[in-house]
């Protein structure tokens, strides 16, 4: 073990009697080879460490951690450095205008999945009654965001996990939304005479020999690996989605911003009609979705 003089000491991590604004410091610098964020994620796993709001820090950046404090950013900071993602460590994360509690059960909402909802709520009508459902929900990220913003709607969200879904359900009392949450593989257990307005999903879609998989080790595998192409799931969802939607209704697919081309002639070759792909903030192809009008005759 290390003395307190080392130099070792000081950058393995903050010490207790350290001030907000030195232990702040010292993790942003630790955290810069592993983060495009070290300034956030310091701040994030402070506040968390101190069972405090990131607010405190700004308004007593003299503040003394204490040794238990220390001990818990510390511990924290080991993690990060490790590659543990910061909404895992603290257990919870924002996406769209709300708060959610997370685990490694579930996916860490990305911002480019706001691109899904901004399309479904565009789909969706305001103020009069419509039914959406949600196909492999995790925390229930997307579901919650429509239930937040079309409180005429009904949404409907299903989740293979059951861990991923006490999440989800979790998520959705803790925020007061009403979500019909069910457990099952894609459309296997909902109601036989159940359609809908809306179908939409971030389902798993990277290959399966895709090296960026490394980055993502600490994510559970089966809600982001989809086959040797990563396509396999998107293409039970176009075969099988027009069952479940009313003539007029429309599906909506998060895919990997390569896959808009593949995406749209899955869709274009089921039969769907107004296909296109939207873009996320990056600028990439990221939804892509079209109209069901009922099959063809003849």
């Amino acid at each position: 073990m290390k003395g307190d003089n080392g130099d070792t000491a000081d950058r393995a991590s903050p010490s207790a009697g350290r001030s907000v604004k030195q232990a702040l410091q010292a993790a942003q610098a630790q955290l810069a080879a592993v983060s495009d964020t070290p300034r956030l994620d310091a701040e994030l796993l402070l506040a968390h460490a101190l069972e405090r709001d990131r607010g405190f820090l700004r308004r007593e950046p003299e503040y003394r951690l204490t040794d238990e404090a220390a001990a818990r950013f510390t511990a924290l900071l080991e993690r990060r450095r490790a590659g543990e993602p910061v909404a895992y460590l603290i257990g919870r994360g924002g996406f769209w205008s709300l708060e959610l509690a997370l685990s490694p059960a579930v996916l860490i909402p990305r911002p480019d999945t706001e691109a899904l909802v901004e399309q479904a709520l565009a789909a969706l009508p305001p103020t009069s009654p419509a039914r959406a459902l949600d196909l492999g929900t995790g925390s229930g990220a997307v579901a919650l965001a429509i239930a937040a913003e079309r409180p005429q709607a009904e949404v409907w969200a299903v989740e293979r996990s059951p861990a991923a879904l006490a999440v989800a359900e979790a998520n959705g009392r803790a925020l007061g939304l009403s979500v019909h949450w069910l457990l099952g593989d894609w459309f296997s257990p909902l109601p036989a005479e159940l359609r809908f307005d809306l179908i939409l999903s971030n389902p798993p879609y990277i290959a399966a020999a895709d090296p960026h998989l490394a980055q993502l080790r600490f994510e559970p595998q089966a809600a982001l690996v989809s086959g040797p192409d990563g396509l396999d799931d998107i293409r039970h969802l176009i075969r099988h989605a027009p069952q479940r939607l009313h003539p007029g209704g429309r599906l909506l697919l998060e895919h990997g911003w390569e896959q808009g081309a593949a995406v749209r002639a899955l869709l274009a070759q089921r039969g769907f009609a107004e296909v296109e792909t939207w873009r996320d903030l990056g600028g990439r192809e990221r939804v892509s979705g079209g109209v069901w009008q009922g099959e063809r005759q003849g």
